[in-house]
């Protein structure tokens, strides 16, 4: 296992999100919330509102992940579970997505507070992942908060086509022994397409959390009260209106 891996990590990172490119990133989200808005494909009015502001890629990546439309806004919401409700529940777990938010976060590496409240990260997989240090401490305090919530069974789904899937799987089943649910662990080639059709989703995936039947937001709960020096950027989002508010909030 790596020691000491920061899983996330960019050098530029302190740089490109700093005080110096904040007005830039604040200016190109609102403009981009305002477009994705009127309808407009994210990835192409991404790249015109990247290339008018000379935003970095990873920069561009940033305020696509942590940018919706308000339509998509309204539509998640709706479909949150409260934390609260989960007692007696099965959830399923997008394996993958979950725990690497959950490493990069224990890394100290950038985060995204996005604007469905969901919190994301730049740590893209292309087909490799490899278990580190911080792994075994992301996948025991999901455990943790799911016993405390109650949760009576709760299942990960695994991506295949992943490198050390099984490893993952492995590791996860290893912990379970420790807390009193039935858990599952499940190695899949497709995870979104059958996430898709469940209820009580764990993931931060938007395509997922726009099909699935109901989703719970736990890793933001579990950043915010377990990892509190987590390194979580907020760009300054618009309100369209008061009544956003309570949508937002």
């Amino acid at each position: 296992m790596s020691k000491n891996t920061r899983r996330g990590y960019a050098e530029k990172d302190e740089i490109e999100f700093g005080c110096d490119w904040s007005q830039k990133l604040s200016f190109a989200s609102q403009e981009l919330s305002y477009l994705l808005d009127r309808g407009y494909p994210t990835k192409g009015a991404a790249t015109f509102i990247g290339n008018h502001h000379m935003l970095s890629e990873r920069q561009r990546l940033a305020i696509m992940r942590a940018v919706s439309s308000m339509n998509d806004i309204i539509l998640r919401k709706n479909k949150q579970i409260p934390l609260k409700e989960l007692s007696n529940a099965e959830v399923h777990i997008d394996a993958f997505n979950t725990i690497i938010t959950l490493e990069v976060a224990l890394s100290n590496s950038l985060l995204l507070d996005c604007m469905d409240s969901t919190i994301r990260d730049l740590a893209g997989l292309r087909g490799t992942y490899h278990v580190i240090d911080k792994t075994e401490e992301a996948v025991h305090l999901l455990f943790r908060q799911l016993w405390y919530s109650k949760v009576r069974k709760v299942t990960f789904y695994i991506d295949s086509p992943v490198s050390n899937s099984g490893r993952l799987k492995s590791l996860i089943m290893n912990a379970s022994a420790n807390y009193p649910m039935l858990t599952e662990a499940i190695v899949l080639h497709d995870v979104d397409k059958t996430l898709e059709t469940k209820p009580y989703v764990i993931t931060s995936d938007a395509i997922i959390l726009n099909k699935c039947l109901s989703w719970v937001n736990l890793n933001r709960v579990i950043i915010k009260e377990h990892i509190p020096n987590a390194w979580c950027v907020k760009f300054p989002f618009p309100l369209r209106s008061f009544s956003d508010i309570s949508v937002l909030f």
